[in-house]
């Protein structure tokens, strides 16, 4: 039988010579290329979001490949699945007769779960950093690693005033390749009868490595991966797994939930990318996988004898703290595109480099000589601010909604903040709309190079 179900359809539709009275207004012609292969939901092409034919049958493959109980496909990334997450917890919260409207999060959050949070009119609790690693501040904004312990004391708290939140939300890899213990999160979870969530848009490979670490192996309830992100998928291709432990409801209702975010026109070119890989994987992925991992391992190893330091665990991750070299992570960012090598993401402190199987020996052997010739610089000892916690004084969803205007940063300590103001990377935002800034959050966002700020207007 074959695998890739979805891209036969379109191949056969592609060499079959119909006339394309449908949707998209190319009509396969060749602009860019791609166009013979880019459909709508024609007869026999399925519907993504209510899936009976050869979408649903890919996705059982899928679902399959990752030892889930239900897989369901994202043409929208994994923006959409946290949506979608976050409605089935507050259904499933319905259904058990609770009345509870908060997310118990880590504050390292992906910004799509605060604007999720504005949509559905959620609150949502914080988790910060563990205490033992807090001080120290070596993760900047990126950085909030939770554990069992942390997460134990907040879900007592929380069953001693009465009300359990409609589920954990944990955000695991972090952009600095930090990886939470999901299994020891998701036994904490089970004694609360509260449902695990995580954001493992960095994480889909890990299903591929031994151990294997995928939240679905560990016991997390639900999950999104973006197969785009570290797989050989189409940007914007991505998975919403669930565990065939999970609530019931929240495979009953998924389709529900996403269509409910969704747009109606999803890319067929991107629903290819994740049925071929359903084929991809099954041919010595795993082995060559492993075998670019290790080489990653041994670049690292290089990297810090050479007095690199290095942040993170995660195996396809290279993450460099540069102050040690005297750069900041903007100066390494751009020494590396002087020598034609684009990282993932910058910040003052920080490096981020994402490799993936597709990341060649030559490919590496760049990097390694790009990090390599720098010229070693006095250290640099300023450290980033920590994290502050602030007053909440509105809602999310208030806040949000609320009249706002820009504010300079230098003139907007009291005011609430309107929008939630962190980059686009799971990181710990400096403030959540909603919000009183300070002194200190002010100090950070100057760090950061924030100049301005929205606020509710006063």
């Amino acid at each position: 039988m074959s695998k890739t179900p979805i891209c036969d359809f379109v191949d056969n539709y592609a060499k079959s010579g119909t006339v394309r009275a449908h949707m998209p207004g190319h009509k396969g012609a060749a602009f860019l290329g791609c166009e013979a292969r880019d459909i709508t939901e024609i007869s026999g092409a399925d519907e993504l979001y209510g899936a009976s034919g050869i979408i649903k049958k890919s996705e059982r493959i899928a679902a399959d490949i990752f030892g889930t109980g239900d897989t369901f496909y994202s043409a929208e990334g994994s923006s959409l699945c946290i949506r979608a997450m976050l409605f089935l917890a507050q259904m499933h919260a319905k259904e058990r007769g609770s009345g509870s409207k908060t997310v118990l999060a880590g504050r390292n959050a992906h910004k799509t779960l605060i604007s999720a949070a504005a949509l559905l009119d959620l609150d949502i609790d914080w988790l910060y950093q563990s205490e033992n690693e807090e001080n120290g501040a070596e993760n900047g904004l990126l950085g909030c690693t939770v554990d069992e312990k942390t997460l134990e004391a907040a879900l007592s708290s929380c069953g001693e005033k009465g009300e359990k939140p409609i589920a954990v939300y944990i955000t695991s890899p972090d952009y600095l390749g930090n990886i939470a213990d999901i299994a020891a999160l998701a036994r904490v979870c089970k004694v609360h009868g509260v449902p695990l969530m995580v954001d493992n848009a960095h994480g889909a490979y890990l299903r591929f490595l031994k151990p294997c670490l995928h939240p679905m192996a560990l016991g997390a309830d639900i999950c999104c991966d973006s197969a785009h992100k570290t797989l050989p998928c189409l940007t914007g291709a991505a998975y919403l797994h669930i565990n065939a432990e999970a609530p019931k409801l929240f495979s009953a209702m998924a389709e529900k939930a996403l269509s409910l975010f969704a747009s109606t026109s999803p890319s067929y070119l991107i629903m290819q990318s994740l049925d071929a890989f359903n084929e991809i994987c099954g041919a010595g992925y795993e082995k060559k996988l492993e075998k670019t991992a290790q080489r990653i391992e041994k670049l690292k190893q290089r990297l810090e004898s050479f007095g690199y330091a290095l942040i993170g665990s995660e195996r396809l991750k290279l993450t460099l703290a540069p102050k040690s070299k005297g750069y900041t992570g903007h100066e390494l960012a751009e020494h590396l595109r002087e020598n034609g090598i684009e990282c993932e993401f910058a910040d003052p402190d920080f490096t981020v480099l994402m490799l993936s199987m597709q990341t060649d020996e030559a490919a590496l052997r760049r990097i390694e000589k790009a990090l390599l010739s720098i010229e070693k610089r006095a250290p640099i000892k300023e450290k980033p601010p920590a994290a502050p916690r602030l007053e909440r004084a509105l809602s999310i969803r208030e806040a949000v909604l609320a009249p706002q205007e820009r504010v300079p940063v230098e003139n907007a300590s009291g005011r609430i903040l309107a929008l939630d103001h962190c980059a686009c990377p799971p990181a710990v935002p400096i403030a959540i709309a909603g919000e009183r800034l300070d002194e200190a959050a002010i100090a950070c966002l100057k760090y950061y190079g924030v100049c301005e700020v929205s606020a509710v207007k006063e």
